[in-house]
């Protein structure tokens, strides 16, 4: 799961903030978060509202935009992935909201 963090966010405050919610609840990924400044070059992206299971036709259309604009993904040794901006334990299916970024070459 990828989630964008503000500037101001620093190794230090996150470890910090782990710390304490470590202490606070046993949650068995917590371990395996991470800060990690992501940079991946050109890239095309998608907002998509629903259930993740219907994602399917959006990144359809992701990929045909990109074909569409002299672009490519194929051969990238990157694959798509999600930014999820909703928590699915607070709102429903159809409106969850997911950021798709497809990274991308010109072909």
């Amino acid at each position: 799961m990828m989630i964008a963090q503000p500037e101001d966010v620093t190794p230090e405050r996150f470890e910090g903030a782990r710390e304490d919610v470590g202490r606070k609840k046993d949650l068995p990924a917590l371990p395996k978060t991470r800060l990690e400044r992501f940079e991946e070059g050109p890239a095309a992206q998608i907002l998509y509202i629903g259930p993740y299971s219907d994602e399917g036709p959006t990144i359809a259309r992701l990929h045909a935009f990109i074909r569409e604009h002299a672009y490519s993904f194929e051969g990238s040794r990157q694959k798509h992935h999600e930014i999820y901006l909703s928590d699915p334990r607070r709102s429903a299916p159809e409106r969850w909201r997911t950021i798709i970024r497809q990274p991308s070459t010109e072909a």
